[in-house]
């Protein structure tokens, strides 16, 4: 039967790198087409701070996905949806009312993607043995990241190119977009015809009940020990790196009169998008290799230091206006520490989610983490637009001083170290 020769390595990078396309175009690249297509700051950020909510909320909408057909239809249907709310995002950008229509599109897409998340996780559970779950984490997340370097890298180099070529910033963005919506299509046959049907993804509409303890799930993660240092811990930790990653790219596009770097699309591409990025999943794997070896109690406190304390870089930036070759390795670093403290900051979450509900905490966790990163969002842009860059870099930093006092009240112990 074809669920049982179909193999893992056909479907699963692909359905990772499909998961992680949308989620980076619409909180990252967002930012970058708004800005170049003219959008204020303070508007940029606090619309596209609100695409976080999906991810914030998706805990809710998870038993539908459950209960209601099968994992491999949520996918197929969420895919092509997908598809055309990228074609319909790339349509937008050449009409005059542009903001709307992508915004409600990116919206949308923001809803899609979140339910494509639940349902490959899902996916990721039914189809593959325990043995060949171990084995493929690692590969899921590495396909994820690729989707990353392909949105925020090579999709914004490719726009930029674009930009210079045709003279025409909106249809270099449409076709940029475009490209993308027709990965999408293409991703979404081939999954159409690979994907495997595990008989366990049948079987679970039969055997799931109407009656799903949610409200003792949510109940049961609120009763947690010392649960208000947790929630002030996981809203905190990265509150500074959360206002950071809002303007950082419109810091490095803006002109040098109004107080940026006058980047290029292509320059911020290469710099944050592809060198950045893989600078941060080089941080994430040394900071898994040094939790794995001194335990996460040990390791915390450092790895929050090295977070935080880059995030200076763009108050220098800001005040020295270096040259390109400088902000290579600055941005460079800055996502390196992020990549190595973030790495802490998941093995916590795994750390709180214990238990019969294991899996339902630690989705509630990332959604508070997605409500931590919606938040200040919200309020980057003004605040940079009132205070200007050099001292709202300074504010970050400041910002990021709560967080890691956050981390002397929340439970852990030495065992931390075997999550």
């Amino acid at each position: 039967m074809k669920h049982q020769t179909t193999s893992p390595w056909k479907f699963i990078p692909t359905l990772y790198f499909t998961s992680g396309i949308p989620y980076i175009i619409i909180n990252t690249v967002s930012v970058i087409f708004y800005k170049k297509l003219g959008i204020d700051n303070a508007q940029i950020a606090l619309w596209t701070s609100f695409l976080y909510l999906p991810w914030v909320i998706k805990m809710f909408w998870g038993p539908i996905v459950d209960i209601y057909s099968t994992k491999r239809k949520w996918i197929l249907y969420t895919q092509f949806a997908m598809f055309c709310c990228l074609g319909l995002i790339a349509f937008s950008l050449q009409l005059p009312n542009f903001f709307f229509i992508s915004l409600v599109a990116l919206t949308i897409g923001a809803f899609i993607s979140a339910t494509y998340d639940i349902a490959t996780d899902g996916f990721y559970l039914l189809a593959l043995s325990p043995e060949q779950q171990a084995f493929f984490v690692g590969i899921r997340s590495l396909f994820y990241r690729m989707a990353v370097i392909f949105g925020s890298g090579i999709l914004v180099v490719l726009a930029g190119q674009l930009e210079v070529s045709l003279n025409n910033i909106p249809l270099s963005w449409t076709i940029a977009i475009g490209f993308s919506a027709l990965i999408l299509a293409i991703l979404f046959i081939s999954h159409r015809l690979i994907l495997p049907l595990p008989e366990s993804d049948n079987q679970r509409q039969i055997q799931v009940r109407e009656k799903i303890p949610f409200w003792s799930i949510i109940s049961s993660y609120f009763a947690q020990d010392k649960i208000i240092s947790i929630l002030a811990f996981i809203l905190l930790y990265r509150f500074g790196e959360a206002m950071l990653v809002k303007i950082a790219s419109l810091f490095l596009l803006d002109k040098p009169e109004v107080g940026g770097l006058g980047l290029s699309t292509s320059d911020v591409g290469l710099v944050y998008g592809t060198f950045g990025v893989i600078s941060l999943i080089c941080g994430g794997i040394l900071g898994g290799l040094l939790i794995s070896k001194y335990g996460l109690k040990k390791c915390l406190f450092t790895m929050a230091l090295a977070l935080n304390l880059p995030d200076i870089f763009y108050v220098y930036m800001a005040y020295a206006k270096p040259s390109l070759k400088l902000i290579y390795p600055l941005v460079s670093l800055e996502q390196f520490g992020y990549g190595f403290g973030f790495t802490a900051f998941s093995v916590y979450l795994m750390y709180i989610s214990q238990g019969e509900y294991k899996t339902s905490h630690f989705a509630i966790s990332t959604g508070i983490m997605a409500l931590g990163m919606m938040l200040p969002g919200l309020v980057s842009g003004y605040l940079q637009k009132f205070f200007g860059y050099p001292l709202f870099f300074v504010l970050v930093c400041l910002f990021t001083v709560p967080g890691m006092i956050a981390i002397f009240f929340i439970p852990l112990k030495e065992e931390s170290q075997n999550n």
